[in-house]
């Protein structure tokens, strides 16, 4: 008797998201890490019941998936984990850890980093917002580009402005959902923010990350995050490293050093999960 393990739609989208991580390791495999990594997102939004799609021979019914990543599903509800990502582990040297904790994704409020049409962002503020009440989200922090990233069109004062007058606007038609005006301030060469303190003291969440110079020397590079980390309108230090698996390495400084001062002034550690990205990585948020 053939054995179908239950694989629920989040714990089958993790999956294929650490796989495009893993594969993102290797610059050959970049367009195969892509695809895993938006076949997870697909799943993600979707919560298609993949059991009921195995057994009709359906999984390629499921936006982004083709039949590769179909066998990986497949094998994944047959036998209840992942042969091609323990084998991806395996090559890489990076094995599960006994002390993994699972995320209850039911347990989210919401979100303080987001990108709108503002920036880089593809949706509008409006779509967003709906976007986290489906989610059950209890609010939703906009926090766009600032304007050193001339590349993205990132916002100045007079922009921002303007953008709280839009959502002004959104939130009259979005009930549920408190919306949260914020910026991704940068983090200029000198450890200074590319935006004055009397704009950002206005808003409601302040991300100050690391965009360019991240091969600057180490210790220049620790005193640019101290200086950060120490603004008393940050709240968050975005991708601390500005890594990229396969392609970028990221920065280099002395990392207890400004862990440890971000906690003492309260800053939290951005880990963020995209996985072009993995920032923190699983060693540097261990350490934090």
């Amino acid at each position: 008797m053939h054995t179908i393990y239950g694989v629920d739609a989040i714990a089958a989208a993790q999956v294929l998201s650490e796989i495009g991580y893993l594969l993102r390791q290797d610059e050959k495999e970049r367009f195969r890490a892509k695809a895993f990594s938006q076949a997870a997102w697909s799943i993600a939004l979707q919560r298609p019941d993949l059991d009921a799609l195995q057994r009709s021979a359906s999984l390629t019914s499921i936006e982004g998936v083709g039949e590769g990543i179909a066998r990986v599903l497949a094998d994944l509800i047959a036998t209840g984990q992942s042969r091609y990502l323990n084998r991806l582990r395996e090559q890489t040297g990076q094995p599960a850890h006994d002390d993994e904790s699972q995320l209850a994704f039911g347990d989210y409020q919401g979100d303080i980093h987001s990108h709108t049409d503002w920036s880089d962002g593809r949706a509008t503020m409006l779509e967003m917002a709906e976007g986290a009440r489906a989610l059950g989200y209890r609010y939703l922090g906009i926090t766009d580009h600032s304007p050193r990233i001339t590349v993205v069109h990132g916002l100045n004062a007079e922009r921002l402005l303007s953008q709280s007058q839009e959502m002004a606007e959104v939130q009259k038609k979005v009930d549920g959902v408190t919306l949260l005006q914020g910026i991704e301030v940068d983090i200029l060469e000198d450890g200074a923010l590319d935006l004055p303190d009397e704009v950002l003291e206005i808003l409601d969440v302040v991300i100050a990350s690391p965009h360019v110079k991240l091969r600057q020397e180490p210790a220049a590079m620790t005193e640019r995050m101290l200086r950060a980390v120490a603004h008393p309108q940050v709240d968050v230090i975005g991708h601390p490293t500005g890594r990229r698996p396969g392609s970028r390495e990221g920065a280099t400084y002395d990392f207890e050093a400004v862990f440890k001062a971000a906690a003492r002034n309260g800053v939290a550690l951005e880990i963020d999960c995209d996985p072009a990205r993995m920032d923190l990585s699983h060693e540097m948020a261990r350490l934090a």
